[in-house]
């Protein structure tokens, strides 16, 4: 048979493995959850061996759903959450510690000293990123400084830092035999660490935070031809690693995003918006992050404007798991659907802080508008408005900082199998939403960059000949409804900022 590529996609809530023909076409894939550990308010972190066990199952899986042997892969990409942050030991490829999720507040203290001292320009300037807990940098001297014997360690060459790019391809090249240390240039981009303009670890920014060089992996095109190295797991011992990207940026390569001014939403446990804005970095003036797309060998290195939002389908997880208000999240959109709108409900979810381009971390969630007229329905229905709201502040800010409107929004993510999901985000925007025939972007962005690096697809126009339109959107709403709801949203916005008191940083009630 012909030949296919293997992309792990290691996400917030789960992992999964799918097996990519040429044409970009599912051929078999495995899906398992991982336990999401809350220890105290505003912490939240994973079991880095966890995830490593789940991702051995899901690669088995999918190779004995499609009746596939190891010959059948010509190459592997990864694609992953990306400023979670995990520290092990390279003898023993054990973790220090959990690892400490992208949504975590633990570091508000070490974000608010460092803004007091007047270092945000610094490392906008340097990062393209403001000061935040969202980013790995404050998360690994948060671990430096907390687990005892840590910094010792990491001095003296002992501890390896990665994303959980870096973690699965280390485990997956050898591990503790040999494993490849290595982070590709855009998740490296997000760890507040890494030189836009230079792509390696700014030593300024390292002095700053105290963080030792011989922790840090080496930083690799998302696309490379050399090879991370080869495979040891038994089923595809031998399957070269050659693709590694971000998660929202293997969403903008899956959606084939490659000329400036094409942009694309995610919808996944948050959401996240990116445009592609050419081979220089773009410094935004609107509370959106600069960020490096994608970077396909040298001289192939594009950027683009991305507005994140920390809580989406993590909302929907919320009224399952803590509210019991549904069983499932296919039942939000019976639900939503059964009123005619939210009876006035407004619900901010901002259960970390809001992201852009606000940045507020001191934010924290809250439902307004509450009546005894109010129902179940019309919250899960205020908890759809309150994505598609989000979506429509980061898009304003994308536009204003980039000089472009867009036309329309190419959509991809879990929850856009959601047709009502859908039609609130084009009837909020004003604009069409269109959704592609695949919907695993992620996944299939990951597949592209190793199958570019292996030849397995010649170049960019043939990924884009790849690109279907399975559903386009168009807005119902009148202008006057349009307008009178996002003033209702920005009132709920300006509830939610602020909540939490400068002296309770660790996440304790105000």
């Amino acid at each position: 048979m012909s030949k296919l590529i293997l992309a792990i996609d290691q996400g917030t809530t789960g992992t999964r493995a799918i097996l990519f023909n040429q044409k970009g076409e599912n051929v078999a894939s495995a899906y398992a959850r991982h336990q999401q550990i809350f220890p105290q308010p505003g912490w939240v972190e994973h079991d880095p061996l966890e995830i490593w066990r789940r991702t051995q199952e899901t690669i088995q899986a999918a190779l004995e759903k499609g009746n596939l042997q190891v010959k059948a892969i010509e190459a592997l990409g990864i694609t992953n959450q990306r400023e979670t942050t995990i520290i092990w030991d390279k003898t023993t490829g054990q973790p220090y510690a959990n690892a400490i999720v992208w949504q975590c507040t633990r570091t508000q203290q070490i974000c608010q000293k460092l803004i007091d001292e007047g270092l945000e320009p610094l490392f906008r300037e340097r990062t393209g990123l403001p000061i935040s807990t969202y980013f790995s940098g404050t998360k690994i001297k948060w671990l430096l400084e907390n687990i005892p014997g840590l910094r010792a360690a990491a001095e003296r060459g002992q501890a390896l830092f990665g994303t959980i790019d870096t973690w699965l391809i280390w485990n997956l090249t050898g591990g503790a035999q040999g494993g490849a240390h290595i982070i590709d240039v855009t998740n490296a981009s997000r760890t507040m660490l890494m030189n836009l303009k230079t792509l390696d670890w700014d030593p300024d920014l390292l002095e700053i935070l105290n963080i030792p060089r011989a922790l840090l992996p080496e930083i690799r095109p998302s696309s490379d031809r050399s090879s991370y190295g080869t495979a040891t797991l038994p089923p595809i011992r031998g399957v070269p690693l050659c693709g590694d990207l971000g998660d929202q940026q293997a969403a903008l390569v899956g959606q084939t995003c490659f000329s400036p001014g094409e942009a694309k939403n995610t919808y996944g446990t948050g959401s996240f918006l990116l445009m592609h804005t050419g081979e220089r970095p773009i410094p935004s003036t609107r509370g959106l992050l600069t960020t490096v797309a994608y970077g396909f060998g040298p001289g192939q290195h594009a950027y683009a404007l991305e507005g994140s939002i920390a809580i989406t389908g993590a909302a929907i997880q919320w009224l399952r798991d803590n509210l019991g208000l549904i069983q499932d999240a296919a039942e939000t959109e019976t639900l939503a659907a059964s009123v005619p709108d939210t009876g006035g409900v407004y619900f901010v979810p901002a259960f970390s802080g809001l992201f852009a381009p606000h940045w507020d971390m001191y934010a924290r969630g809250a439902i307004v508008g509450l009546t005894r007229y109010t129902t179940k329905a019309h919250l899960v229905r205020a908890t759809l408005e309150a994505i598609c709201y989000r979506t429509r502040e980061v898009i304003e800010a994308m536009e204003a900082d980039s000089g472009i409107a867009l036309q329309t929004l190419k959509v991809d993510g879990g929850a856009t199998v959601n047709n009502l999901l859908m039609q609130l985000q084009a009837d909020i925007l004003g604009k069409p939403v269109i959704r592609p025939t695949v919907q695993e972007t992620t996944a299939l962005g990951a597949a592209y960059a190793a199958g570019l690096a292996s030849g397995f697809w010649p170049d960019l126009a043939s990924l884009c000949e790849n690109w279907r339109v399975d559903t386009t959107f168009a807005p119902q709403w009148s202008q006057e409804r349009r307008a009178q709801g996002y003033a209702g949203w920005r009132r709920a916005v300006e509830r939610a900022k602020g909540w939490i008191e400068p002296q309770n940083l660790q996440g304790s009630p105000a």
